[in-house]
């Protein structure tokens, strides 16, 4: 699916580009999402290999920008959002060393940024004021964290899709609203420590929002 979203869009880009007087529409966006995270610990060490695995709740709200161009009752456009989305610092005590005889307790803290969170769609006008939207997303990972063993994870990143519906309404100045409601699945991503003796796996990230829209036709 993500293919052929990515196809579509770059040929009604190509067909665009040669008909200005379609249209172009821009505006900004307020979104709220809850998302559902699972991810897996593991520690390989002399006493033995330990695997944690935990699941958690995300509650974001982000704005975003956009920009679109129009093909009949179709568009395509990219949405951006500039600044970080950002997780609460998870707290946790482990032990530190290599031996059941000597080893300590140490507290850990992880927190992650989501940045340059962008969204490729294509989307078709269902009737006047509903549509119908499907994309491809990117988003880079940064990890942000204190460890105990004075380890530390590197960045990465990871792509998704989405699809949406929504309702808009358009003045006869051309300024329009929308509100809409989607749903967002991310790939898995995994990074190794930098002592070699852990890697973390984000094994499911997937949620729902609800965007507010403000934009003007032109």
């Amino acid at each position: 699916m993500r293919k052929l979203i990515v196809t579509a869009i770059l040929t009604l880009f190509s067909f665009t580009s040669a008909n200005a007087d379609l249209g172009v529409n821009v505006g900004i966006s307020g979104q709220m999402g809850l998302f559902a995270a699972t991810a897996t610990e593991k520690n390989t060490l002399d006493v033995g290999t330990e695997t944690n695995s935990d699941s958690e709740f995300l509650a974001l709200g982000w704005g975003s920008v956009f920009i679109e161009k129009t093909l009949g009752r179709a568009f395509i456009g990219i949405d951006y959002v500039p600044a970080a989305l950002e997780t609460e610092t998870k707290e946790d005590t482990k032990f530190d060393s290599t031996s059941v005889e000597n080893r300590a307790e140490v507290e850990n803290t992880i927190q992650v940024d989501f940045e340059d969170l962008t969204t490729y769609y294509l989307g078709f006008n269902i009737t006047d004021n509903f549509y119908a939207k499907a994309g491809v997303m990117s988003v880079d990972i940064i990890t942000n964290e204190n460890l105990g063993t004075g380890s530390t994870y590197g960045d990465t990143d990871t792509e998704g899709t989405l699809i949406g519906l929504g309702y808009s309404a358009t003045s006869d100045a051309g300024v329009f609203f929308r509100f809409e409601g989607n749903y967002m699945e991310f790939d898995g991503a995994s990074l190794d420590s930098s002592t070699g003796v852990a890697k973390i796996s984000l094994d499911s990230l997937d949620g729902v929002s609800g965007k507010l829209s403000l934009g003007k036709t032109f």
